[in-house]
């Protein structure tokens, strides 16, 4: 996990105080326009000005971009020892453009953001300390530099502002329910860790996660989970291993495998195992969340033993005692044969992933290898999917309903990807989108009456359905 660096004032810091003074009181004078923010327990009313982009800092600890900026080590050590210079403000720049699953790519969200911006103007004001970095609207600044408008209106915080103010106002801001860019999934599990570093309460972190307690607890064992996969694909010999964005694009994935997972832990641990490794394996092979569900605690050992090439079969696993330290003499069973088994199968997995990934920090000839690792695996385990899929039929029915839910988040989610690219080459067709939106109105309103119908008391999900479609009425 990244770590918050204690640096200082910028360069131009006291330039800018002097500046955002000047127009600070300027605008008192003129009775000028205020933002609210959540400040040491209340809340506080900012005074609105208009500062140039170029003078002021991004901000080296906003948590939108805190798993990206350690794919580069070079430049982000650059960020961590010198975080005002323009080798690390640029990087930062690059970095918020850039889609938090893949930094190759722009991110479709901030190419709608310029288009936004470049047809209506900014909205909604940032927030900026009063040395000029920036605490709210890290992007929406990048994207007005790249348009290349000069101004950003901002609220200003106050003169004694801290760095843990920074990061306290721009969680706060960030987890409104408001139309703000959110962060990715794995930067938000990033954040909630830090929260709880600096001894807060679990309790008041899920709050201001706008999360319950249940979800939090879930939500730190898949960032666990993550973590340890992280350090079982390191290659020994190279240091080569995945990276936390490799797993940004599988969150409902992992959600699943906690609740699965825990949920049989209670009454089967050896099970639970399996079943976590078994799926654990799946994600690294980037199988849809409907086929990873197949995976139960007995996929392997029932689908997978058999069929394994040699290049992917553990070496053999046998379970062995383990003593326990003060108690001479006592020793326990360690995990089962068909646990490490399973364990193995999904390390040689990882490792072969990390590889694929590895650039030209390994030979072409050791990607090539890797790649036909993954590729042979998913052979074998298209076959097992199967099979464990038409074993699943007879519990089709029971699943069909939340399973179609599921699919058409996919369909809304692929939608919001195409929408932005059809706007930034000016190809949407306003009239049919909205007719399409009526038509899901619509369907929505038909599900929600034979939910009310079904369920005397809802959960979240149900209650947002109602609620939503009561509205759209």
């Amino acid at each position: 996990m990244a770590v918050a660096v204690k640096f200082g004032a910028p360069p131009e810091g006291e330039r800018i105080r002097s500046m955002v003074e000047e127009r600070l009181r300027q605008a008192m004078a003129d009775n000028g326009a205020k933002i609210t923010v959540d400040w040491r327990g209340e809340q506080k009313h900012l005074s609105v000005i208009s500062m140039p982009v170029d003078l002021l800092y991004f901000n080296p600890d906003t948590h939108r971009i805190r798993a990206q900026r350690m794919l580069d080590p070079d430049r982000n050590r650059i960020l961590e020892e010198q975080p005002w210079s323009e080798a690390a403000q640029d990087y930062l720049s690059h970095l918020l453009s850039r889609s938090p699953s893949n930094p190759n790519q722009t991110d479709p969200d901030f190419i709608a953001l310029q288009d936004e911006l470049d047809d209506f103007g900014q909205k909604e004001p940032g927030i900026v300390s009063p040395d000029g970095i920036l605490v709210d609207g890290n992007t929406r600044c990048a994207a007005l530099r790249k348009l290349g408008i000069k101004d950003i209106r901002v609220g200003v915080l106050p003169a004694d502002t801290s760095r843990r103010d920074i990061n306290s106002v721009e969680l706060a801001l960030q987890l409104r329910r408001d139309k703000r860019r959110e962060y990715s999934y794995i930067n938000r599990l990033i954040a909630i860790e830090e929260e709880l570093a600096h001894g807060r309460r679990v309790e008041d972190v899920a709050r201001d996660f706008n999360i319950k307690t249940t979800t939090l607890h879930q939500d730190r064992w898949v960032y666990q989970l993550v973590n340890d996969a992280i350090g079982r694909s390191k290659n020994a010999a190279s240091g080569i291993g995945l990276r936390l964005v490799d797993f940004e694009d599988h969150q409902e994935k992992l959600r699943e495998l906690q609740r699965d997972c825990t949920k049989l832990a209670k009454t089967d641990p050896d099970a639970a195992e399996q079943l976590k490794e078994s799926r654990l394996a799946m994600v690294v092979l980037n199988y849809p969340k409907t086929s990873v569900r197949l995976a139960e605690a007995d996929f392997h050992t029932r689908y997978l033993d058999e069929r394994l090439p040699d290049g992917l079969r553990p070496d053999t696993q046998v379970s062995s005692a383990v003593a326990i330290p003060g108690l001479p003499g006592v020793a326990v069973p360690d995990a089962t044969a068909a646990v490490k088994t399973t364990r193995a199968l999904t390390d040689i997995l990882l490792q072969a992933k990390a590889a694929t990934l590895a650039g030209d920090k390994l030979t072409p000839a050791e990607v090539a290898q890797a790649d036909a690792k993954i590729k042979s695996a998913r052979n074998t385990f298209d076959v097992a999917v199967k099979m464990a899929g038409q074993n699943a039929q007879l519990q089709k029915r029971k699943i069909a309903v939340p399973e179609r839910l599921t699919d058409a988040a996919d369909y809304v989610n692929q939608c919001a990807v195409e929408f932005a690219e059809a706007k930034m080459k000016r190809a949407l067709d306003e009239d049919a989108f909205d007719d399409a939106l009526l038509t899901l109105r619509a369907s929505l309103a038909r599900l929600s009456k034979q939910a009310a119908r079904t369920f005397s008391a809802p959960g979240d999900g149900v209650e947002w359905l109602l609620n939503a479609t009561r509205e759209g009425r």
